[in-house]
């Protein structure tokens, strides 16, 4: 594999690293069964080590995979490969259990130590291992890597099914697609699975979008493979049929395949296929990266929001989750310095908006929902990451922590300034610190629901040992938020709880912790940030614009 940076980046007198993108597929064989009453739900966790450690600590998780003891998953782990370095992996398979994060909450199905350079130095660069359980043999991973494309191409999809076999007794079937592309060694890699329509033998599927690097790596003549299957709840889903194509077939446009049970075929003579899958339409276009519009001018503007609240308790007691430790930031800072850290490099001014709320605030004394932490209404932005922690500091003994939680009137505050920057020139992010459970829910949603449309996405961080159920629901991962009939346009909210970056594999280490904290929260905003570039048609800029300072309204 070739590992070094393309000539164009010839920069003499300065050092480069050669390094290569590299996709990480796994799938596994015969899981042990967990489960009583059905199969196990698998998903793997990856672990890497920093270079010159030997400390593992969590990377990325795959999807659960319901009732099967085989998964094949989606989702893959992008990778750095360096040639000169031993980048030790550690996969760990776990039978989901719980909505819970943390991984006590689940059955431990087993795990495999192995280094990135094994994977890539195995036949065909995929590597096979039996998973351990306690010195036990339990099933086995199958892990597959394959250097990455720079290929751009984004693929729409629009799809339909004709006359397909019945596969249910009592009905018809419960049809849906699976993409896998071709590999070195004729295996197949899945890459995509469509939603199930039920009881139905001429399916519509919803338009869907693949990156075409995704699909085939860039090669427009590469094998791929689809399989159109009737769905089980038991996991145990029915081939209808496959048949094998590639990106070149699927770009012009129009076009309709026979789907062939090749089992079907070898028993009946007279068998012509199992019905037809169509291809209405097949869309393909140059999707900019998150990075062309950031080398374009487009400024990133990160707001902070403080839970003021009293139920964090007197921030003179230790045991307040406002206490000002001499020597360890509370989670309020941690959660500033671990998102602020990244964000600030995408904002050339460096100024940051930092609200409370929840607090009898100076000099009156008045309950406010939304005040400048700085109590300076005129100018409340805080210059650095530094500027902001000594802001928040300084705000502790002037104000009266009092309550309810109410998060719609901070939400407000910025969706205002976002909406004045509907050109993509400016994308907002606002970062709520919270202990408690919303009191303004509905509010809070409406409010949502409004933002979805603006250039603007909202982590929410909970801090202390509340249960945050409610938030979840906010998060919106299972479908789009809703509200007495509306509906967010797109997922702009990710939510995390705080505690489960303090315990565990970064126990005790606080850099790692942060680390991994804003790994988390930061994961979903770039693709929040092209969901809103695109729905609005807004193209990358063709050089970089001069940043213009947020006006304060």
């Amino acid at each position: 594999m070739a590992a070094y940076p393309p000539t164009g980046s010839f920069q003499p007198g300065q050092a480069s690293v050669p390094a290569t993108k590299v996709e990480v597929s796994i799938a596994c064989r015969n899981l042990s069964d967990r489960d009583v009453m059905s199969k196990s739900d698998p998903m793997c966790v990856l672990y890497t080590t920093k270079l010159g450690t030997k400390e593992y600590a969590e990377y990325e998780r795959t999807e659960q995979v319901k009732n099967t003891l085989n998964p094949e998953f989606v989702h893959k782990f992008n990778l750095t490969y360096c040639f000169e370095e031993c980048q030790r992996l550690r996969f760990e398979i776990y039978d989901v259990d719980s909505p819970k994060q943390a991984l006590d909450k689940h059955d431990f199905l087993g795990g495999i130590d192995c280094t990135l350079g094994e994977i890539l130095g195995a036949s065909g660069n995929k590597l096979t291992k039996p998973l351990d359980v306690n010195g036990k043999n339990s099933g086995e991973i199958l892990i597959y890597a394959e250097e990455v494309s720079e290929c751009k191409d984004l693929a729409t999809f629009t799809m339909k099914g004709h006359k397909l076999d019945r596969k249910d007794f009592l009905g018809k079937s419960d049809p849906f697609l699976i993409f896998y592309r071709s590999n070195e060694d004729n295996s197949y890699t899945i890459v995509h699975k469509t939603e199930v329509i039920r009881n139905t033998l001429d399916p519509n599927w919803r338009p869907f979008a693949l990156m075409v690097r995704k699909l085939c790596n860039g090669d427009y003549e590469r094998s791929i493979k689809v399989e159109c299957y009737d769905y089980d709840n038991d996991g145990s889903h029915d081939l209808i049929g496959e048949f094998i194509t590639n990106m070149r077939q699927f770009a012009e446009g129009k076009k309709t395949f026979e789907i062939i049970n090749l089992k079907k075929k070898d028993k009946k003579k007279n068998y012509k296929n199992s019905g037809t899958i169509e291809l209405i339409n097949c869309r393909v276009e140059v999707q900019p990266s998150f990075l062309d519009y950031i080398k374009g001018g487009t400024q990133l503007n990160f707001t902070v929001a403080i839970d003021f609240t009293a139920s964090n308790g007197n921030a003179n007691n230790p045991n307040s989750l406002h206490y000002i430790d001499p020597y360890r930031p509370n989670h309020y800072a941690q959660a500033i310095q671990a998102v602020g850290d990244i964000i600030q490099d995408y904002d050339t001014d460096k100024l940051f908006p930092v609200l409370g709320f929840g607090a009898k605030i100076p000099p009156r004394g008045h309950l406010s929902h939304e005040f400048p932490v700085n109590f300076n209404a005129e100018n409340p932005f805080c210059v650095g990451i530094p500027g902001v922690m000594q802001a928040y500091q300084n705000c502790l003994p002037q104000v009266q922590f009092f309550g309810p939680t109410n998060f719609s009137p901070v939400i407000n505050h910025v969706a205002k300034f976002a909406a004045a920057y509907p050109d993509g020139s400016n994308y907002f992010i606002l970062l709520i610190i919270t202990d408690g459970v919303i009191s303004d829910m509905d509010l809070t949603k409406n409010s949502i629901i409004r933002a979805s449309g603006l250039p603007m996405s909202i982590i929410i961080v909970g801090v202390g040992p509340a249960e945050f159920d409610a938030m979840e629901e906010l998060d919106a991962d299972k479908g789009a938020l809703q509200n007495f009939g509306k509906v967010a346009e797109r997922d702009i909210v990710q939510f995390v709880p705080f505690r489960e970056y303090v315990g565990g594999v970064a126990s005790g280490n606080l850099l790692l912790s942060q680390a991994r904290l804003a790994k988390d929260v930061l994961a979903e905003v770039p693709e929040q940030f092209m969901s809103y570039m695109k729905k609005q048609g807004i193209k990358p800029f063709a050089e970089a614009r001069p940043s213009q300072p947020i006006q304060v309204q």
